[in-house]
This record gives C-alpha cells, structure tokens and sequence, in this order.
C-alpha cells in the first residue's frame, strides 16, 4: 500500500491489513439483555385491541362470520380466503391447512370447513388514557 499516491481503504487493498487493525468487540444479540416474553419492536407493549376486519376495506366486522355475511362498507363477503387466518400467499394452495384442492377465487365466498376469520391487532380502536392516568403513571414509576 506504500506505493500507492492515496492512503485510504479500497478495492485494491488486502483484507488482511485491515482486519488487524480493525478492534475485535464481542459479538452479542443486539445489545442489553431482554427476559423472556417481553415485548420486542416499537408499539409493541401498547394496549392493543384484537378484532376482525374485511381485507378488502379495513372496516371493523361485528358479530360472527357465516356464509353468507357480507361487509357494512364495501358490500363483499367475508367468508373469502383472504380473511381466513390461515391464508398464506407462500404455502401450498395458498392456505397453511392441508386442503385437496387449490380454491381458485380468493376473494370470493366459499364454503371452507377449515375457514377462522382471522384476528387483527386494531391500533385505532384502542382505548386512549387520559392524561392525568399517564401522569399518574409516570409519577408512579419515578415516586414522586
């Protein structure tokens, strides 16, 4: 690398050079320790609402899922591939169910005996604290 008119790192140089000087730091899982079972992400430890809601629209669906029930908003049914919790683009058939037969109409109504609506964590839904509870809260975790 004497020869060369630049001294910085490039595609010419020897990984070798470099990786002595680079300083080794122990390799971890991401940094400080997490017990089991705690939330990992953002968002993920706020209270969160499960419900089922049409793929198509987003709109909250009340009540049970038959046959022939269809959405308040967009007017298509719900009991479609695309609803059911186990519908999965990648799997065989599209469905994580052993099936006989690929189910050509996704978004269609069918007849499914293995159809489960599927359950969403709704954001929205969730039952904001007001703010003297979250001050409350706070003073509480600091003793104030």
């Amino acid at each position: 690398m004497g020869d060369r008119k630049y001294r910085h790192r490039g595609y010419m140089d020897d990984d070798r050079e470099y990786e002595e000087r680079r300083p080794r730091r122990p390799v971890d899982d991401g940094g400080r320790p997490r017990s089991e079972g705690a939330p990992r992400g953002r968002g993920l430890g706020a209270p969160t609402a499960v419900a089922f809601k049409c793929a198509l629209c987003g709109q909250q669906a009340q009540g049970t899922v038959e046959l022939d029930t269809t959405c308040d908003r967009c007017g298509k049914p719900l009991h479609t591939c695309t609803n059911c919790a186990f519908f999965d683009p990648a799997a065989r058939f599209e469905c994580r169910k052993t099936i006989s037969a690929r189910i050509e109409d996704k978004g269609g109504a069918n007849q499914c005996p293995l159809y489960q609506p599927k359950q969403v964590r709704d954001l929205r839904s969730a039952k904001p604290e007001s703010a003297m509870d979250a001050r409350a809260a706070f003073d509480a975790l600091f003793k104030k």
